[in-house]
């Protein structure tokens, strides 16, 4: 089985504290903080990232799932929208994910297309991700 890593640093506290995330090994690293997460500031957020990773996996899954079914795609799009805010329970926490996906699909039926959809909804290791196992290794330094 595959282990994919990323990382993350955070420096400080809360609103004045800053961090860089770095995807895979090295491939990108770059910088986030209170300013890209909970406002409009640029750079980037965890939330981002979660919406990439869900996008670019949905739209593998469904032209995957497309062709298994004898309707290669010419091509999948797909915006995922992370809904991301304060937990009526306390805290933070992301409330929704929306797919939107346009796709060039030639001669399959809208109702099968709309069916392989939402298989690919629930069936993308993305989605699934969303019920994984979540497991905590904290060591303290120092």
């Amino acid at each position: 089985m595959a282990i994919r890593s990323s990382r993350a640093q955070w420096e400080g506290d809360l609103k004045s504290g800053n961090g860089t995330m770095t995807i895979g090994k090295d491939r990108w690293t770059g910088p986030y903080s209170f300013a890209t997460r909970f406002e409009e500031s640029p750079g980037t957020n965890p939330e981002e990232l979660i919406a990439a990773a869900h996008a670019g996996c949905f739209s593998m899954a469904f032209s995957n799932n497309l062709a298994k079914e004898g309707h290669t795609p010419r091509h999948v799009a797909t915006r995922a929208d992370v809904h991301f805010g304060p937990d009526p329970a306390g805290g933070f926490h992301v409330s929704k994910i929306e797919l939107i996906c346009d796709a060039d699909v030639p001669g399959i039926d809208p109702a099968k297309f709309q069916a392989l959809a939402e298989a690919t909804r629930t069936g993308c290791p993305i989605s699934k991700l969303m019920k994984a196992e979540l497991v905590v290794k904290a060591t303290l330094k120092g």
